[in-house]
């Protein structure tokens, strides 16, 4: 059975959209994995590009927990992140190429190299158009 990783933003939009220099609030929980299965979580803001020619990624925020880092031990129980966005880049949805900003939870599980990985892609900064459709008709 794979891990179950939920995460939230907290947020009144809709469309999880967010301006520069807002403060991101999160928090994110594991389930459906026993607590010493896990070897260490990652929690991170990034963007990165998809589409032709190189990606590209930047990390924002970062934070890694291992057992060692909880009274108990357990990972699993409900953590809550907040960073302040930056400027820049903004996200970008063009034809060619696009920008996404994510909050990322990593699972490293015991047992050599099994990962598992959850994402919520939010939107940062609105008004950004899309090349795509600028000065069509």
């Amino acid at each position: 059975m794979l891990p179950l990783v939920s995460i939230r933003l907290e947020t009144d939009s809709p469309e999880l959209l967010f301006q520069p220099n807002d403060s991101l609030r999160c928090a994110y929980q594991i389930d459906a994995v026993e607590a010493d299965q896990i070897q260490a979580v990652e929690a991170s803001v990034l963007w990165y590009t998809e589409g032709k020619g190189d990606e590209d990624l930047g990390v924002h925020y970062f934070e890694r927990r291992t057992p060692t880092d909880t009274i108990d031990g357990d990972l699993r129980q409900l953590r809550q992140i907040e960073t302040r966005l930056p400027p820049s880049p903004l996200s970008y949805a063009g034809v060619i190429v696009k920008i996404r900003w994510c909050v990322r939870i990593r699972l490293f599980l015991r047992g050599g190299e099994k990962t598992y990985l959850e994402e919520l892609v939010f939107h940062l900064g609105g008004a950004v158009p899309n090349l795509s459709t600028v000065g069509s008709s």
